[in-house]
């Protein structure tokens, strides 16, 4: 399904700058990803999402898969992902297909996300369930991210949806993932505008109840700069997070997919970035990555021996 066509006529506001031009690292590594992903009619985010950092992140043994398919029900106006409200139906084998790739692939680290599938009765809780199932029955080793959406709908009433979202989460949590991760995305004056479908408070109350239920999992959460925040604002964004008691936080610069995505306001500046981090640390936030080619999961596997934080 296209998008809107309200964004092609607005043209970009400046110049790519130069500190957002990498190269695109490992070729040879980059090329056996991508040859398994598509031998096994697989989908990831590095690819789906075309992520500045995918030929680094290969190469140091990480990769992130999107599960459910590559259709989602909601239209995010910043998400490459194609959307539709009649995605395929689940494939059964692709928790299985997935765990071969990781097999194959001797991935060390593997983030697991899905696109929003608000068409099924668990909303695709068990797409998560599943596939971390699989993958460690051929290696238990290998360590799990997992990068939810919000889990939310499907009821009549607001109380019976809090009570649905949790018995989800809950769900994903039990699994044992080693971090539990769900983006912001965006300060909360534009969230209508860039997450539509999805809620500012209603996030937050997902991080925090992940927290409640799973004390001793991490979590985690990025926003992405350059859709008309203001300095304040983000930093606000990251105090609601920390009194949400997320622990750990990626910053990075939003880039325009196409002439169809929202366009970007502006390239905020590696020193801003720096500034950013240096006052995500002052609020308590046990790991921060942030820079203007930061992604949610860039060098996730780092993580692994952070200190879990307050």
């Amino acid at each position: 399904m296209s998008r809107p066509s309200k964004y092609r006529s607005i043209a970009p506001a400046e110049r790519l700058p130069a500190w957002l031009s990498r190269p695109i690292g490992n070729a040879s590594q980059l090329a056996a990803v991508q040859a398994v992903v598509k031998q096994q009619r697989l989908h990831t985010i590095c690819e789906e999402g075309r992520c500045p950092n995918r030929g680094e992140c290969y190469a140091a043994g990480t990769a992130t898969f999107l599960l459910g398919g590559p259709i989602c029900t909601r239209s995010c106006a910043f998400c490459q992902v194609d959307k539709g409200q009649a995605p395929a139906p689940l494939d059964a084998a692709e928790a299985e297909r997935v765990a071969e790739a990781v097999q194959h692939l001797a991935l060390r680290y593997v983030v697991l996300t899905a696109v929003a599938r608000d068409d099924l009765p668990d909303h695709g809780a068990q797409l998560f369930t599943a596939t971390m199932a699989a993958i460690w029955r051929r290696n238990p080793l290998v360590q799990i991210e997992v990068l939810t959406p919000d889990f939310w709908g499907g009821h009549a009433n607001e109380a019976e949806a809090v009570a649905a979202q949790r018995q989800r989460l809950q769900a994903v949590l039990a699994a044992g993932p080693v971090c539990f991760n769900h983006n912001l995305e965006t300060v909360e004056r534009l969230q209508g505008e860039v997450r539509r479908g999805a809620t500012y408070r209603r996030s937050l109350a997902l991080l925090a109840a992940a927290r409640e239920l799973a004390p001793t999992i991490p979590t985690k959460s990025g926003l992405m700069l350059g859709l008309g925040e203001a300095f304040e604002e983000v930093v606000a964004a990251m105090a609601d997070l920390r009194a949400a008691h997320c622990q750990r936080l990626t910053l990075g610069q939003y880039l325009r997919p196409s002439l169809n995505h929202i366009p970007v306001a502006r390239y905020w500046t590696p020193e801003e970035f720096e500034q950013l981090a240096a006052i995500a640390r002052q609020l308590g936030f046990a790991q921060v990555r942030s820079g203007p080619l930061v992604r949610s999961s860039y060098h996730a596997g780092d993580s692994a021996g952070d200190p879990l934080g307050a």
